[in-house]
């Protein structure tokens, strides 16, 4: 393939914008235009899509919301096809459900990035197991499975063989999340004085995002402090995190927002940066704030310890606990320079680690090594 560009489909679950989106997103925009060629599938439209066609990607949306859709095999394949794919690359466990079968079919190498496996924690015991043996079998159907973190690999591991896998951690578009970049005033748009605190949880508002205990942290911040949180995003838990937040009477302490493409101005505008999750793959959003200097508080899952250490670039608090999250949000209140030391740590964190460009030179070996494979 000397003569020509290397064409792979990235296949992502939905058009909306989330963390494996962003990703996507990021990487397509990285890769080196002058040996690989992106094609987009989406299996439902949003403002992913809408931006990639913007950025001239050519971009395909089969509509289906639901894991391994016979039906849309016949569409897939014929994208594949008539596009010369040379690898598939399917991001997350939804959309290699949906591909897998004609990448095999039309012997294409399959490439499976897992943004965090389907099966969790808390799960129903026969949900969790049939979703277990249904990784396994997208595993065995790869050619080669990148997990983002170590624990995810570690964790796979303790339930099946992986065949073929590395981890390439994520990276972050440094130029897009910019601390030293002029932004539009968002604190006074939304009302936000200079002596107040803004506390930032900006993700899908699941379950797997935990926003119920932030929002009982909230509730038990020490009146006196001048602390104000802003939710940006949406989701199933969204009705029930507004009603919680009416019953404990922290509707005045708390901003809903839907969705914002400008995430970079959001996290400008933020003092601390904080996600209670209950299990992640590794968090971009987490990523993306730090990128910013931003303090960070974060669940001390797994995940999360591959890129905070306690004190140094952020403050880890054990999952579902209100009190201890309360703590940390109060102990950042109150001083402003460890603010400022923890953010400090947290953008050469990513400086160092975490940067999109050798995230992309990874997957571009990745690349070359299914097209290529003896060499």
């Amino acid at each position: 393939m000397a003569d020509r560009k290397i064409k792979i489909l990235q296949a992502i679950r939905q058009g909306k914008i989330g963390g494996g989106e962003s990703h996507v997103l990021d990487l397509v925009k990285a890769l080196d235009k002058s040996k690989y060629e992106s094609v987009v599938l989406a299996f439902t439209p949003g403002p992913m899509i809408d931006r990639m066609r913007e950025l001239g990607i050519k971009s395909y949306v089969i509509e289906t919301e639901k894991p391994f859709d016979k039906e849309v095999r016949p569409p897939v394949s014929e994208i594949m096809a008539a596009e010369g794919i040379d690898i598939v690359h399917a991001h997350g466990t939804r959309a290699n459900s949906n591909v897998y079968y004609s990448a095999r079919r039309l012997a294409i190498p399959l490439i499976y990035t897992v943004h965090g496996w389907s099966y969790h924690p808390g799960q129903n015991p026969l949900i969790k197991y049939l979703r277990i043996l249904s990784e396994k079998y997208l595993v065995d159907k790869s050619t080669l499975t990148i997990c983002v973190s170590n624990s995810n690999l570690e964790e796979a591991q303790t339930h099946f063989k992986l065949k073929n896998a590395i981890v390439i951690k994520n990276g972050i578009d440094e130029e897009k999340f910019n601390p030293d970049a002029s932004y539009p005033d968002l604190r006074s748009d939304l009302g936000i004085k200079k002596d107040e605190v803004l506390v930032g949880y900006i993700v899908r508002v699941t379950l797997q995002k935990d926003p119920l205990t932030l929002i009982r942290a909230i509730s038990l911040v020490d009146p006196a402090l001048k602390v104000k949180v802003i939710f940006v995003g949406e989701g199933d838990l969204l009705d029930e995190a507004k009603k919680l937040a009416h019953e404990l009477k922290v509707n005045s302490k708390i901003i809903f927002m839907n969705f914002r493409q400008d995430v970079p101005n959001v996290l400008n505008a933020i003092d601390i940066y904080c996600l209670p999750s209950l299990w992640e793959g590794l968090p971009i959003g987490v990523l993306e704030a730090m990128a910013m200097r931003k303090a960070i508080i974060a669940s001390s899952i797994d995940a999360n310890k591959e890129v905070i250490t306690d004190m140094e670039n952020g403050v880890l608090v054990p999952v579902r606990t209100p009190e201890v999250l309360a703590d940390a949000i109060m102990l950042l209140a109150k001083d402003a320079e460890l603010r400022k030391r923890l953010g400090t740590n947290a953008g050469k964190t990513i400086a160092d680690n975490f940067n999109v460009q050798k995230m992309t030179r990874r997957v571009e070996a990745a690349y070359d090594s299914v097209v290529n494979p003896l060499t």
